[in-house]
């Protein structure tokens, strides 16, 4: 595994990328990107999870070659010269933009933003791909918080085409215009809104699968019936608990957990039924059983 030698720009020479997180959005992240010829630092402290990232960008560069017909795509093996699988913070000043995905846990993404800070150039651009936590709050730990965004992906990121663009109270006008200009890049649309726990979608989505969850706990409908209905009846390419499984059903409970600390709403109190699947490692897709069986290769069984 090697650094890439093909090299795109953007509009503000953007040429490199760290990733931070090799998770189920960090790969596809990471994929994507390389994709569109940049050179992408994938990191994770985890080795087995970076073997992980690296086997599922082979699985999900078959999909994108099925369903991007009409895209130039290079092959894998020079997507894969261009993505750096590495557990340290070598080469990260030499990144351009960094986007985050570590998991939704305060302390832990506050370590991360204090290593970056220490390693980072200083002129580079900061993208929380987070569910619910404040990006104000995230750019508080930085020396220039107005370098500091929120960039929430879609799943599955090759394929989804918009990006929630989040603006925290420092952020300022150039980073919203860098990175709108890094996103129309790599083929995304941005759509810039205001901070708040959850942002917009989130904020949405999560009350589905809340309240999905509650059906499913009180025998009301299964999570087959409930998903069939928002797909056949409201149009949705995805039902709330399929969505649940390919998030993961613990990274849910802890952005409810985040949502209801904010708000002090009862209307984000966590499930039950999602916290006791957390609890028996119940976590949708990435253990192989949530709401539905998966079988190795992510289908359902």
């Amino acid at each position: 595994m090697s650094k890439c030698g093909r090299i795109a720009m953007s509009s503000r020479d953007i040429k490199c990328v760290g990733v931070l997180g090799a998770g189920l959005m960090g790969s596809e992240v990471a994929l994507d990107l390389a994709c569109y010829g940049y050179r992408v630092l994938l990191k994770d402290i985890s080795l087995d999870r970076l073997h992980a990232a690296e086997v599922k960008i082979k699985s999900d560069f078959k999909l994108i070659k099925m369903m991007k017909k009409e895209r130039q795509i290079p092959t894998i093996d020079e997507i894969l010269q261009h993505i750096l699988f590495t557990d340290s913070y070598d080469n990260f000043d030499e990144a351009d933009v960094l986007v985050e995905n570590v998991t939704e846990d305060w302390d832990v993404k506050h370590g991360v933003y204090l290593d970056l800070r220490e390693r980072c150039k200083a002129d580079a651009l900061y993208a929380a791909n987070t569910s619910c936590i404040s990006i104000t709050k995230i750019a508080a730990v930085m020396p220039q918080p107005e370098r500091v965004i929120g960039m929430h992906f879609m799943n599955p990121v090759p394929l989804k085409d918009l990006v929630e663009v989040i603006r925290g109270y420092h952020t300022s006008d150039e980073t919203v215009a860098r990175s709108e200009a890094f996103l129309r890049s790599i083929g995304k649309k941005a759509v810039v809104v205001s901070d708040a726990p959850g942002f917009v979608s989130n904020r949405l989505s999560h009350l589905f699968m809340n309240e999905a969850a509650f059906l499913v706990q009180e025998q009301v409908a299964t999570p087959k019936q409930i998903d069939l209905i928002f797909k056949r009846g409201y149009g949705h390419k995805m039902g709330p608990c399929e969505t649940a499984d390919l998030i993961g059903i613990d990274t849910v409970v802890r952005s409810l957990d985040i949502l209801y600390e904010s708000f002090h709403d009862p209307k984000f109190r966590s499930c039950p039924l999602l916290r006791k699947m957390a609890d028996a490692g119940l976590l949708g897709k990435k253990s192989r059983k949530g709401f539905y069986e998966y079988d190795i290769a992510g289908t359902v069984q």
